[in-house]
């Protein structure tokens, strides 16, 4: 456990929100892509928000961290389709252009909900504004903006969707590039419309969008899931929400009396702890993706494999030394940490001796240092107890690293949710 500077005070007992935004809520679709880039100099790593009425503040209901894209056509409209995690009212979201190296416009952007496809619930869409009004907004290269609140309500795990209408983008988008999710895509501006003709074009990642958050009680908060691709997840069903983040997000929605509610799933596939690579490190990327995100009150760490299977020489005391980083960063920003052994990974093609010495290493650390404030063994839960070098041929997404659905679900179905908030 933390030191008890470092511990929070209990929080009251809330039961999970119900509420809707303008209709019925329905699943949804995917597909996946990767990008590696390096990172631009300068990254926003806050962004200020908006007072909200006595008793209530800001909760982050969805997330995704961003990387640098590929270049981005000017004159075409976006619908990005998001599942959400905890419900509330004057839902906003977060545009960023954070790996861009021209300002980006926003000529318009819609929020509604998701019929079918890119068919939106007849009535829903209804459209952003930005700094106290504006119909659209222009974010410059290596920034964030915060749309304005959007009165009304918004059921917890719905089907959200942001459709954007982009001018003048230029060079490198920002973006996340394995979405698990169709997105889609047209020439034009068809931002207002709620049909799906013209959305001809079905994309795997989400462009610009990095964030949306809510108003609830100040009672409730959120978790951030800071991790690789299998927090990512990749050999989870596309257009399904069966990552492990999504299955943990309905346990706490299910349960009464467990003030998290909102779950940010921060996973970029390919991630490291310390180095930069398939997006910006662990290290690099906190504050960002994480420490900035509103009403968090637990960091859910579970990263590593990268660092340990690339062969680049990274020892137990670098891994422990890069967790450490994130854990006192974490504690000073007043969050709980919840940290996940390192899964196993044998017959994976990078798979040796060496790595798995070192991952054993990490493992016994994140079990027995009490750095953290709370562990879940992802181990132990998904390793063969044949071979527990291997993992367990059930929850094997078929490439010995990535777990499938079923494993997904028994990753969340194995989170201590008291752990949540246990300090």
């Amino acid at each position: 456990m933390s030191t008890a500077s470092y511990r929070r005070r209990a929080v009251g007992v809330l039961s999970a929100l119900v509420l809707v935004l303008c209709g019925p809520v329905t699943a949804s679709s995917t597909a996946q892509a990767e990008q590696v880039a390096p990172p631009p100099a300068k990254v926003p790593t806050a962004v200020a928000h908006p007072a909200a009425a006595q008793g209530r503040h800001s909760v982050v209901t969805w997330g995704a961290s961003a990387d640098r894209q590929g270049a981005g056509p000017a004159d075409r409209s976006y619908r990005l389709i998001v599942r959400t995690s905890v419900g509330g009212t004057h839902l906003r979201i977060r545009l960023s252009n954070a790996f861009g190296d021209h300002p980006v416009t926003f000529a318009s952007a819609y929020a509604g909900l998701r019929k079918q496809g890119a068919e939106l619930v007849h009535g829903s869409n209804r459209r952003l504004s930005f700094a106290g009004g504006a119909p659209s907004v222009t974010v410059p290269a290596g920034q964030v903006v915060l749309s304005d609140p959007l009165p009304g309500k918004l059921a917890a795990r719905s089907d959200l969707v942001i459709s954007l209408y982009v001018t003048g983008a230029e060079g490198p988008t920002t973006g996340h590039g394995m979405a698990m999710q169709t997105n889609y895509a047209t020439a034009g501006d068809h931002a207002a419309e709620e049909g799906a003709a013209n959305w001809t074009d079905p994309m795997g990642s989400w462009y610009w969008l990095d964030a949306v958050d809510v108003e609830t009680s100040t009672a409730v908060g959120s978790v951030v899931t800071l991790g690789d691709s299998i927090t990512d997840g990749w050999a989870s069903t596309t257009d399904g929400n069966r990552r492990w983040p999504d299955y943990l997000a309905q346990r706490l929605q299910a349960v009464p009396g467990i003030p998290v509610k909102g779950v940010a799933n921060e996973g970029i596939s390919g991630n490291k702890v310390l180095a930069d690579g398939a997006g910006q490190a662990a290290l690099n990327r906190l504050d960002r993706d994480v420490l900035s995100q509103p009403g968090v009150r637990t960091v859910f760490l579970f990263e590593g494999i990268n660092d340990i299977k690339a062969h680049s020489g990274v020892t137990v005391d670098d891994m422990i030394a890069g967790y450490r980083k994130i854990i006192d960063r974490a504690h000073a920003a007043g969050k709980c940490v919840v940290g996940a052994t390192v899964m196993p990974f044998k017959d994976w093609s990078e798979y040796d001796a060496a790595s798995e010495a070192v991952r054993q290493g990490v493992n016994e650390w994140i079990r027995t240092s009490g750095a953290l404030d709370g562990v879940t063994d992802f181990d132990r839960i998904t390793r063969s107890p044949y071979d527990p070098q291997r993992i367990l041929p059930f929850f094997d997404g078929g490439d010995h690293l990535h777990p499938n659905d079923k494993g997904m679900q028994a990753m969340a179905d194995a989170v201590d949710l008291g752990s949540l908030t246990s300090c």
